[in-house]
């Protein structure tokens, strides 16, 4: 019995990296940017310019990936770096007309829909999902890894293609 739970639950896990799969390969395909470089360009054009230690808290990220995920933008034309006027030791990263345009016409993300559908929930079901899944972590030995809240598979500074 409890065999067939455990393929039941090794479904319900494969669905669930297969949809972010999917996910990633679509949003790469249409805007040519992993979900992270998309999710840090999401950020960053909130405001329009950001600081990274900023972008890095709202990522859950460290700053060191952050910068590597800005550097890979910056380089495809979607932000650019700037020096602080009033302090010139801090460098502002500031979305161009071409990121924004590209964030215009991306695809609905995975974790967007996610989270619409998740607030949705009652209190004690946000509860017992999250309970559940932080137990699933712990059964894969990975309660331990870094991660930020985006569904994406492979590194999370990974080049395109790599």
């Amino acid at each position: 019995m409890s065999e067939d739970r455990a393929d039941t639950a090794l479904v319900a896990l494969r669905r669930i990296l297969r949809a972010t799969e999917l996910n990633s390969r679509e949003l790469a395909r249409r805007t040519g940017l992993t979900t992270s470089q998309f999710i840090i360009l999401q950020i960053i054009g909130r405001d329009g310019s950001a600081l990274p230690s900023s972008v890095a808290k709202a990522a859950r990220l460290t700053p060191a990936t952050v910068t590597a995920i800005v550097a890979k933008l910056e380089h495809g034309g979607l932000v650019t770096r700037r020096r602080g006027v009033e302090d010139r030791r801090r460098n502002w990263v500031e979305i161009t007309t071409a990121g924004r345009d590209l964030l215009q016409k991306s695809p609905n993300l995975l974790q967007d829909r996610f989270q619409a559908n998740f607030r949705r929930l009652e209190d004690w079901e946000q509860a017992m999902i999250i309970t559940a899944l932080e137990r699933v972590s712990a059964l894969l030995d990975a309660a331990g890894l870094d991660a930020s809240p985006v569904l994406d598979v492979g590194d999370i500074d990974r080049l395109l293609g790599s």
